[in-house]
């Protein structure tokens, strides 16, 4: 009985597979695509924004922080990597900082 191709539940199971695969890079992809957009917009409040204060500052970046660990709660470390010390870059460089 068995001629070596898969049967109709195993290309089934095969397809659904790769549709949840593909949904769930896709939903990665939204939210790589949202976190960049909010980095993005942060960064530009806190260099342009000249009645914000180093304060003020800071809460947009730790919110920032937070909003990111929200969408990628196991992703601290690549945070810190890549978004903390150009925000932190921002607002020495805002704030005369050192």
């Amino acid at each position: 009985m068995n001629s070596g191709e898969p049967s109709d539940h195993e290309k089934h199971s095969s397809l659904a597979r790769a549709e949840a695969n593909k949904n769930a890079a896709d939903d990665e992809a939204r939210r790589i695509r949202r976190l960049q957009l909010m980095i993005s917009m942060v960064s530009s409040v806190i260099s342009q924004d000249s009645s914000l204060t180093v304060e003020e500052a800071s809460e947009l970046a730790a919110g920032a922080k937070r909003a990111a660990l929200a969408m990628f709660p196991d992703k601290e470390l690549a945070y810190d990597l890549l978004y903390k010390p150009r925000l932190q870059r921002l607002l020495r460089e805002r704030f005369r900082l050192h």
